[in-house]
């Protein structure tokens, strides 16, 4: 690799935390070709901050939210560990995106605590660039917890469901 393409690499990979940080996004990941045999694969990514659960946008700047975040934190740990992430039956976003629970307004969710569910059956749906991800089971079991309400943000890799 000469110096040249190795500086302008270097600018490429510096434009990406750029625009990481002035979107406020956690990950991002680009394969740039060359040539046939030539190419250069970069994934920029930063630590989101700790959150048990994000909520919807309109009620992060209420004051009762803030007040809430202690209770919500203990609730999540006497109900099974302090990070849902790290419970084996944990379902994670796949994506930065908007969660739904239901495939429309006014619909009933796609499930609820206790539910059974099987390999493939969707959880939730994640809204992403205005395309609707459906979130699959990776394997069949019983809804321990929801960790999402319906319309909240939530960032790659966030703990959505717990299975048992």
């Amino acid at each position: 690799m000469t110096k040249n393409t190795h500086d302008s690499d270097v600018a490429f990979i510096r434009a990406l935390a750029e625009l990481l940080n002035e979107n406020d996004l956690t990950e991002l990941q680009v394969k740039r070709d060359y040539a046939e045999d030539d190419s250069l694969n970069v994934r920029v990514s930063r630590k989101p901050p700790q959150q048990v659960m994000a909520a919807p946008r309109s009620v992060q700047a209420a004051a009762p939210v803030a007040l809430a975040a202690p209770a919500a934190a203990a609730t999540a740990e006497a109900a099974g560990g302090a990070d849902p992430s790290s419970d084996p039956g944990a379902v994670t976003s796949p994506m930065v995106g908007t969660v739904y629970t239901a495939p429309e307004p006014g619909a009933p969710a796609f499930i609820a605590v206790g539910a059974q569910v099987s390999e493939g059956d969707t959880l939730l749906i994640v809204e992403a660039m205005k395309t609707m991800n459906h979130i699959p089971a990776p394997r069949s079991g019983t809804v321990k917890r929801i960790l999402v309400e319906d319309g909240a943000a939530v960032e790659f890799g966030a703990p959505l469901v717990i299975l048992g």
